[in-house]
């Protein structure tokens, strides 16, 4: 794998891990979501209108694209595993930003998924 492909991938990952604490970013200011017949509007106007919601959904629309540009470049058996750095990412600024547990059990997948993302990316 070049490293330009690399730095797609890497790119579109951070891309969606950003997407992804948006999102929770947004659903922390909303509180606890619960969708009914009487909320739907208001719940749907106060997503569409929320900076939080509007960049978690920016960041995922631009990860697609920089995703299929990886994926142009890269076996999708070599580059769909490399999915797993998100979770690393995540675990790492949710503890950061949201006082998220990182407990001993976490810390020992991350390591795990570090070995095998380096294993992938050198085979």
């Amino acid at each position: 794998m070049t490293l330009a492909s690399f730095a797609l991938i890497l790119t579109g990952v951070l891309l969606n891990a950003a997407a992804q604490l948006l999102l929770k970013a947004g659903t922390n200011a909303l509180g606890v979501i619960t969708p009914t017949v009487a909320n739907a509007l208001p719940l749907a106007g106060s997503i569409a209108t929320s900076p939080h919601f509007l960049g978690g959904f920016a960041c995922y629309g631009v990860s697609v694209l920089v995703w299929i540009l990886a994926l142009s470049r890269v076996p999708v058996s070599i580059a769909y595993p490399m999915l797993s750095i998100g979770y690393v990412v995540n675990a790492l600024a949710a503890g950061y930003l949201f006082d998220e547990a990182l407990t001993g059990g976490r810390w020992f997948g991350i390591g795990f998924i570090i070995i095998g993302v380096v294993l992938l990316a050198r085979s």
